[in-house]
């Protein structure tokens, strides 16, 4: 592996404050305040001054949304947005999850724009990662909402770059919920491999992902689920991703690695039974960094997700993804500036944390040192080994 001194190229985010436009009310777990409170964070540290350049987000034109879109959604969200009503229950609007706001379809569609433009800029070499922190939205299906996500950007971007030219598009998501629509939408596609480290189904929504969820029958084996047990901790999932990931990857051989990094997974989150630290999701950013510069030629493009712990965990987890991506990781035992703490005391009458770090030393037991048939980890792990290994040639015993 190559460390991350070496793992250096020209990098850019992909934001404007517009983009915290994608607003669905008070008292709404997906509130923009979390990246802005990120991109914040992540300035007052200085995250922007070396290796990382800033880079405005385009629209997303009808035309690009249609690329993996149905147009009824489209007209649905262009319509609810021009006069917010009763939902639509078929296209997943105007639910609980989901509710309707003035504007929605142009916030939408900006985030689909910001990551399309992630995407653009590294297959086009302008540069080697690219991070678009407000995107991620990975359940959005072709005709409907779901989960938070009206439209899916990180399916347009995957799309766009397979327009481009792209043959092998490979996108791994840590999110603490099954990257469902995304899978879904690649569901039958070859060119693109897709892998969810997720809490099971059978405890979280969206209630899919598991091990024998392989793909459609033309791309059997490009879909890769590890349905992970509700309280696993830094130490099992690194185990898990470790197991999984790295070997799939170098068999799939990727020309562009595409990431989905919610931070849902962590112990603090609201939503979830996972038991991460900050420490832990840095530890699987900077694999993931890494990986990319092994099978990918560095190419990576870095989304956001998930995440509702709006002060205590997000800024800190996707300011550590920022950090790596621009090439200049942070150490974990850098304090929050004390402006940043203000502000939060200031606009929501809490502390802030005063470290990056939670305190904690990711490790974990190799998979190649044994497993053990007593504990759901292994057996979850286990089970995705042996349903999609064999179909990328790879022996699940080894």
């Amino acid at each position: 592996m190559t460390t991350p001194a070496e793992c250096t190229g020209p990098a850019t985010v992909v934001f404007d404050e517009s983009l915290t436009a994608y607003d669905f009310g008070h008292g709404h777990p997906m509130s923009p305040l979390r990246v802005d409170l990120t991109m914040r964070l992540a300035r007052e540290l200085g995250v922007f001054d070396h290796g990382l350049r800033l880079v405005d987000a385009p629209m997303a034109d009808d035309a690009l949304l249609a690329t993996v879109h149905d147009q009824s959604l489209i007209d649905a969200v262009i319509r609810m947005s021009e006069a917010p009503g009763p939902g639509e229950e078929q296209h997943g609007l105007g639910t609980d999850d989901n509710p309707v706001f003035a504007g929605m379809h142009r916030a939408s569609a900006h985030i689909v724009g910001a990551t399309h433009e992630a995407c653009r800029q590294v297959w086009s070499g302008e540069s080697l990662h690219s991070a678009s922190i407000s995107g991620g939205l990975h359940h959005a299906m072709r005709a409907r909402a779901s989960g938070f996500c009206i439209y899916n950007d990180v399916a347009v971007g995957i799309q766009s770059l397979l327009d481009q030219g792209a043959e092998r598009v490979a996108y791994v998501d840590v999110d603490v919920h099954h990257g469902d629509g995304v899978e879904r939408i690649f569901w039958d596609d070859p060119r693109v491999l897709t892998i969810s480290l997720h809490e099971t189904g059978q405890m979280l929504f969206p209630g899919t992902g598991f091990p024998v969820d392989l793909g459609g029958p033309d791309a059997q084996g490009t879909a890769v689920n590890v349905a992970l047990p509700p309280g696993t901790s830094d130490a099992g999932w690194l185990r898990a991703f470790h197991a999984v990931v790295p070997p799939l990857l170098r068999a799939f051989d990727p020309e562009i690695l595409v990431t989905q990094h919610g931070c849902d997974s962590h112990a603090d989150d609201p939503l979830a039974h996972m038991m991460l630290s900050v420490d832990g999701q840095r530890a699987a950013y900077l694999a993931l960094h890494e990986l990319a510069h092994e099978v990918a030629g560095g190419r990576w493009v870095a989304t956001g997700g998930g995440g509702y712990a709006v002060v205590e965990v997000v800024p800190r987890a996707w300011t550590h993804l920022l950090a790596i991506v621009g090439g200049r990781p942070l150490d974990p035992a850098t304090e929050t500036p004390a402006a940043w703490r203000a502000h939060v005391e200031e606009l929501l009458g809490r502390s802030a944390p005063h470290r990056l770090t939670d305190g904690r030393t990711p490790a974990y037991r190799r998979w190649e040192d044994g497993y053990d048939p007593d504990t759901w980890l292994d057996r979850a792990i286990h089970s995705t080994r042996t349903e999609a290994f064999p179909l990328h040639g790879l022996d699940p015993e080894l």
